[in-house]
């Protein structure tokens, strides 16, 4: 009787080993080709709210320098020199010139400020002038001021001022006071431009004599 070999058959692997092995190379592959170098990476985003500016334009966005204000102040210093000459040559000028009035009407200001400050002209009277002068011109700037009530004070503190020291002015003081009050307060017309002028250049005369010692 013949002998049969019998052999024991081999067991096969578990295709889940293959299912998981074949899920682990393709996640191996994805991670190399997807992922991004960093060149490729995007911005970090923009949290302050504002557009980006190229540096060209932050450079001419630089303050400017220490000297440039400087020179600003010294400028502005300059124009803040208010005299009885200054404000002479500015009544000479052009009445048509769109500032003429309120700049005539600034450097009235400074000097008669100055002049109320003297030993010999302070007094309750010309200081409360002087306090209704500086109330009325402290928005010379602003669009659509009025210039009437600063050119009326002004008329009210060289009056004051007349009475308390200089009797010769008495017949200027009052053509002022009588002046101011006819002005329109505004510079659009030749008819208010002469009076704008008339106001200032009488003004600048009465000034000039203010400014000497009282006799």
């Amino acid at each position: 009787m013949a002998d049969i070999n019998i052999q024991r058959k081999k067991s096969a692997p578990s295709p889940w080993i293959l299912v998981l092995l074949a899920v682990i190379a393709l996640a191996v592959a994805a991670y190399f080709f997807l992922r991004q170098e960093p060149a490729d990476e995007p911005a970090p985003p923009n949290t302050t709210g504002m557009e980006a500016l190229p540096a060209d334009s932050l450079a001419r966005a630089t303050p400017p320098s220490a000297d440039v204000t400087a020179d600003s102040a010294n400028l502005a210093h300059e124009d803040d020199n208010y005299t009885a000459e200054t404000l002479a040559a500015q009544a000479a000028g052009s009445p048509a010139d769109p500032n003429y009035a309120v700049n005539g009407l600034r450097k009235l200001t400074g000097v008669l400020v100055a002049l109320a400050d003297r030993d010999d002209l302070r007094d309750p009277t010309i200081t409360e002038q002087r306090d209704n002068l500086t109330s009325a011109t402290n928005r010379l700037g602003e669009a659509n001021t009025s210039l009437r009530p600063g050119f009326v004070a002004a008329a009210g503190l060289i009056k004051a001022m007349q009475q308390k020291a200089y009797p010769e002015l008495e017949g200027a003081a009052n053509d002022l006071v009588s002046l101011a009050g006819q002005l329109s307060g505004r510079h659009a017309t030749p008819a208010d431009q002469q009076q704008n002028k008339q106001f200032l250049t009488q003004a600048a005369a009465a000034v000039r004599v203010l400014s000497e010692p009282a006799h």
